[in-house]
């Protein structure tokens, strides 16, 4: 029975990730990004029904605005010309389309349909007008827009890499330029959000080196190097808002009659403490490999995929339960209870039925779920999101 009951266990959370090869920094991180964007949905969840919470839960959330969507794009950055390395360009973009694309199409349509039958329930006014979105404005689909955004920007970036001849400073102009450019064309934010988004890949790119460099990493899993960052995040935070005020990377909108020069100062001061922000949690994340401590925060990273696709629909189903049917409006039971949920339920639904049964909601085909093939025989296989371990070599 017991046996039983720890098989189980083990297949629901796929513990056996614990065990690969893998770049184990990247999971932890991952994993406390993640944790963050499920906080994010479950406080606004809360404050939309009236919830009443303290400033720090508020303070809190409008921090990790600043660097916790630009960290998966970076992620991204730091991978991808790895992969080109190995695989060719119609190959990745097959898998990113089936990792990124058309699992968006699928679940912002179920999410879309599940907020019009209940709408009796949620706190949101959705119309079948909303199916129109999916193509234009995912930013009305709450937390989606970032699955087209990764997948778009990606594409441009693979065409660059692949198609012209720029150099690493014309790269990072180019990523300032549309970082800029992005708030003025917000009406339509299936461009201004890749377009926005687009330098943290090209920042990723270049940090892949370093990041990915063996002697680097022992260097960088230093205790001096993250409390070092302490100050400067701290610093950052305060002057994000107190001087340039809170708000989100992703939800930005200018207009053409802008001072242009405050705009750009305080654009360019939102870039930094962006990257101040990231740069802090890389190094905890590293940190915390050298402990070897949380581990199921791994396990968490290795499924924040799907996570992110089905938790915002998993943290309103508890939100409902706990207020409409048991009276619950303790804002900590309600917040601690719908992050765990939302965390857990989607790992166990994937590795249960979703990667067996449902596979057609997270991919157009069975097999892009199992681990490809890369063309190299000499290299390990491993999951699509996060390259082999055995590419961690000097001087990538």
């Amino acid at each position: 029975m017991i046996t039983t009951f720890r098989k189980w266990i083990e297949a629901a959370f796929n513990s056996s990730v614990i065990e690969k090869k893998r770049h184990i920094w990247v999971d932890y991180l991952r994993g406390i990004v993640i944790i963050l964007v499920v906080y994010h949905h479950t406080f606004l969840g809360m404050v939309k029904n009236g919830i009443s919470v303290p400033q720090s839960i508020v303070d809190a959330n409008m921090a990790a605005y600043s660097f916790r969507m630009p960290l998966f794009f970076i992620f991204s950055g730091i991978f991808t010309t790895l992969s080109l390395s190995t695989r060719s360009v119609k190959s990745i973009a097959w898998k990113k389309f089936n990792l990124l694309f058309y699992p968006y199409v699928i679940w912002a349509t179920i999410q879309i349909t599940l907020q019009i039958i209940f709408s009796k329930y949620t706190n949101t006014d959705n119309t079948y007008l909303d199916y129109l979105y999916i193509f234009y404005q995912p930013k009305r689909l709450a937390h989606f827009w970032y699955l087209p955004a990764l997948f778009n920007s990606t594409m441009v970036f693979i065409l660059i890499k692949t198609h012209t001849r720029i150099k690493t400073s014309q790269h990072l102009l180019f990523g300032i330029a549309l970082f800029l450019l992005a708030p003025f064309i917000n009406s339509v934010s299936m461009m201004s959000n890749w377009m926005r988004f687009y330098i943290f890949l090209v920042i990723g790119d270049l940090l892949s080196g370093v990041l990915l460099n063996t002697e680097n990493q022992k260097k960088l899993k230093k205790p001096f190097f993250f409390l070092a960052s302490i100050p400067l995040f701290l610093c950052a935070q305060y002057y994000y808002f107190n001087v340039i005020g809170v708000r989100s990377l992703e939800n930005d909108s200018a207009g053409f009659n802008v001072n242009f020069f405050s705009y750009f100062f305080n654009e360019f001061s939102f870039l930094i403490i962006s990257l101040v922000g990231c740069a802090t949690f890389i190094l905890l994340s590293f940190l915390v490999e050298k402990w070897n401590r949380f581990k199921w925060l791994r396990i968490v990273g290795f499924h924040s995929l799907y996570i992110y696709i089905m938790h915002v629909i998993v943290v309103g189903l508890i939100r409902v339960l706990l207020m409409k049917f048991f009276g619950v409006t303790n804002y900590l039971i309600i917040l601690v209870t719908a992050i765990s949920f939302g965390v857990i339920v989607p790992i166990v639904f994937y590795n249960l039925i979703g990667k067996k049964y449902l596979w057609f909601l997270f991919s157009s085909q069975r097999n892009m779920q199992q681990n490809p093939k890369p063309n190299d025989p000499n290299i390990l296989p491993a999951d699509l999101r996060i390259p082999p371990l055995h590419s961690t070599v000097k001087n990538i």
